[in-house]
């Protein structure tokens, strides 16, 4: 270019007119560098005008997004019901799938063994009469009893006996921060108006009151090992959530087995045989769930608790998959029907952890608190016509109460007439203790110790669960493995991620050129999904591509927080990326580094936690911002889609084992710093390594671990190319998980002779990118020699 500009100047030299010299020379060389310099916008696409933090904008849409979904919930909830309302019996027969379904969310799927009640003895000396008889009030004995439900898992609490007829048997579940001796009346705490298990007791009924963990930490963690400053009932959800069980489902366990008891006594002289769950708060909770699941409970009483759409607000622990999707309140009520249902407004828990400002191990935000009125006139207008003409409702009674109403005398009434019980004041006398009560302690430790236990033996025992459940893979064949596969792709998506709809907008894209070297050029890309959804990333494009040429492209994915720049940035130096994405496009790739939507700490978390009582999570969102993103690069004249990888490190590793199995046109992915073990990761309260340890309250999927594992998730890829990068030093999990479960991966690969497209690299280093393996595994198999 210097020697042409030095030729124009000796043939202008004559002119006098320097000002004409000079313009045709701004001319001529402003042109020849526009024709060399990359332009400010991708041809193709629109400025992007977008400033400020794209990241937490893109996780704000998302929550957007779930807005309008939690909107239409009332709406598009008959999707998934078939009621026939023609009559009772029509009715039962035609939501008993929807009963199986709560069930399983609940994790109410194990059965129970035949129960035993237990009388406790709480003092070991000879004591006169029965140890375990505790307490005497008016009319009625206390005993302090337990009772086995399955695999070690008792159930420990009172069991309250009238001393005349028995009219009635019900199973009083108070609040989980209340003892059964407080509803009792046996220890302070409650005002006599409160104490509903033992006015059901003078009244004549049967009553057996569960003990429930209640919302403290006082033996969070590994008892007398490590401990956790976390509610005890979000650990035990935590660990439960990834085996398909919850805290709930436990504590509905514990009572219909104590139904299983009371339904097999000597029934009363009316021949009524009436059972009845009647519970508060947390109580309240589990008696609606229980009278759902089960048609024995002719009686159901809620006091203290509702079912709320923003389930994110409230402790983890509450946290339910797809029941707001399927179920909520009106759901959960119309399955109790035709059987009577009370359901009182009146006295609601009102607590919240962690405590601002107190070390918290992590815990996830949320408080309960009495819901404003304008909630409970909504629930009522959704309840008036979801439950209109369903067989039974008439006699339902919604009962209003003061702040600080329990089982008050309207709803106490109601009960009363339905179960024939005798008139009894509110007014309490006297109970006269006879023995010690349990040590409470002692009973919490206990109920804690053998729920956390039974979620180790789930865990245990996952790797057969997980071998049962891949049964149906037709194994003769890659072919034939890869097609059955489909099933469990299918399952994957629709019951562990959670599927949006496709692109409802197109990608109407736009660009920015945001920096450039001798070899490539990089670009902001903005490309839209759905209103407020979008997705955002860095393309990389080499320079020197020729006409016609179509290279492959490598998708490259930051972890946890992380931003593309991360990735696609040489100026940005991380100890964890290394410019991988930079440092590829030096060998000729293309290269796109997506912002992922983990980012904005409880931000994001929160917005997944709102994401999955909808039947949806984070994974959601990422598949179609996926989607979007290579059907766009796709259409670019220097990309040739059948040669597009996916390559991601930590929380981008996470990515690589559930994006490209959902995505075909991902024809290769590589997980780096982040394989291993999956489900011990997350449920094994002995191991340091594990999330229950952390503040990652976002990792545990529902029923994981019974499905897949990550073994069980790279055959998914079959028969497409798929590699894990390790490093020694890397504190995500020991060598030895990851080896473990990557055997089965090569295993599976080895017996379908495509051995050859499975490798891990073990490398000397940290949670890093290594860049050397998976570099020569990338050109291999996307057919480009610069990298091998």
């Amino acid at each position: 270019m210097t020697r042409r500009l030095a030729t124009l100047g000796r043939a202008l030299a004559w002119c006098n007119h320097a000002g004409v010299v000079a313009c045709l020379l701004w001319l001529f060389v402003s042109r020849t560098l526009c024709a060399e310099t990359p332009p400010q916008v991708l041809p193709g696409t629109q400025p992007l005008t977008m400033e400020g933090d794209i990241a937490a904008r893109m996780v704000g849409g998302i929550d957007t997004y779930l807005d309008r979904v939690l909107a239409g919930v009332p709406k598009n909830r008959e999707s998934y019901w078939n009621r026939d309302l023609s009559s009772p019996e029509a009715y039962v027969k035609s939501v008993e799938t929807n009963r199986q379904r709560l069930a399983t969310i609940l994790g109410v799927v194990d059965k129970r063994e035949p129960v035993r009640l237990r009388f406790s003895a709480t003092v070991e000396r000879d004591v006169k009469g029965n140890p375990a008889e505790i307490g005497r009030g008016d009319g009625f004995k206390i005993f302090a009893v337990s009772w086995n439900v399955f695999r070690g898992v008792q159930a420990e609490g009172l069991l309250l006996v009238p001393d005349g007829e028995v009219k009635a048997s019900v199973v009083a579940v108070p609040d989980c921060d209340w003892t059964p001796e407080q509803t009792a009346g046996l220890q302070a705490g409650l005002p006599a108006s409160q104490q509903f298990a033992r006015r059901l007791a003078q009244a004549g009924c049967r009553v057996i009151v569960p003990f429930l963990v209640d919302r403290s930490d006082t033996f969070s963690g590994l008892p007398g090992v490590r401990k956790l400053k976390q509610s005890q009932r979000e650990v035990l959800w935590r660990a439960a959530y990834e085996m398909g069980r919850t805290v709930q489902g436990y504590e509905v366990q514990k009572v219909l087995a104590a139904v299983d008891w009371l339904e097999a006594q000597p029934k009363p002289a009316n021949g009524k045989a009436r059972i009845g769950v009647i519970g508060y708060g947390e109580g309240g909770m589990i008696a609606a769930f229980a009278g759902a699941l089960d048609q024995r409970i002719d009686l159901v009483a809620v006091s203290g608790y509702f079912v709320n759409p923003n389930l994110q607000a409230e402790p983890i622990y509450r946290n339910v998959w797809a029941l707001s999707a399927e179920f909520g309140e009106v759901g959960i009520a119309g399955l109790i029907a035709p059987r009577r249902l009370l359901w009182e407004h009146g006295k609601y828990p009102e607590t919240g952890y962690p405590d601002p400002g107190q070390s918290s191990d992590g815990a996830a935000p949320g408080k309960l608190q009495r819901p404003i009125d304008e909630t409970s006139e909504l629930a009522r207008e959704e309840a008036a016509d979801w439950l209109d003409a369903v067989p039974g409702t008439d006699d339902w009674q919604l009962v209003g109460g003061k702040p600080e109403d329990v089982i008050n005398e309207e709803t106490f009434s109601a009960i009363s007439e339905y179960l024939d019980l005798a008139p009894t004041p509110n007014a309490s006398k006297l109970i006269n203790a006879m023995n010690p009560a349990p040590e409470n302690n002692a009973r919490l430790l206990r109920q804690y110790s053998q729920i956390l236990e039974d979620t180790q033996w789930l865990m245990r025992e996952s790797e057969f669960t997980r071998a049962e459940f891949w049964k149906k893979v037709d194994r003769k064949s890659a072919a034939s493995f890869a097609e059955s596969a489909k099933w469990y792709r299918d399952y994957f998506l629709n019951e562990v991620v959670g599927p949006i709809p496709s692109a409802s907008l197109p990608p109407n894209p736009r660009s920015r050129k945001v920096s450039e070297t001798d070899a490539f050029t990089c670009y902001e890309v903005v490309l839209d999904v759905h209103p407020n959804v979008f997705a955002y990333g860095i393309l990389v494009v080499p320079k020197g591509i020729k006409p016609g040429e179509k290279r492959p492209v490598v998708v490259c994915q930051h972890g946890l927080e992380g931003r593309p720049s991360d990735v696609a940035d040489p100026k940005v130096d991380s100890q964890y990326y290394h410019a991988f994405a930079y440092r590829l496009a030096e060998r000729g790739f293309i290269t796109f580094a997506p912002q992922n939507c983990y980012i904005g700490e409880n931000r994001f978390r929160q917005v997944l936690r709102k994401a999955q009582p909808l039947k949806l999570t984070l994974w959601s969102f990422i598949m179609r911002q996926h989607d979007v993103i290579l059907d766009w690069l796709a259409t670019r004249d220097f990309v040739d889609p059948s040669r597009m990888a996916f390559y991601g490190l930590s929380y981008g590793g996470k990515t690589a084992m559930r994006i490209p199995q959902l995505i075909d046109r991902y024809c290769l992915s590589i997980c780096s710093a982040d394989y291993n073990e999956w489900i011990w990761k997350n449920v094994s309260i002995r191991s340091s390594y594990c999330y229950l340890y952390g503040g990652e309250y976002d990792m545990p999927e529902f029923n994981l671990g019974n499905t897949f594992n990550y073994a069980e998730l790279s055959w998914l890829m079959i028969p497409r190319p798929f590699m894990v990068e390790r490093g020694h030093d890397d504190g995500v999990a020991p060598d030895e998980w990851v080896a473990y479960e990557f055997a089965k991966t090569r295993r599976q690969y080895d017996k379908l002779g495509l051995g050859d497209k499975t490798e891990i690299e073990f490398f000397n280093g940290p949670h890093t990118i290594n860049g050397k393996g998976t570099f020569d595994f990338l050109g291999r198999h996307l057919n480009w020699p610069g990298t091998r």
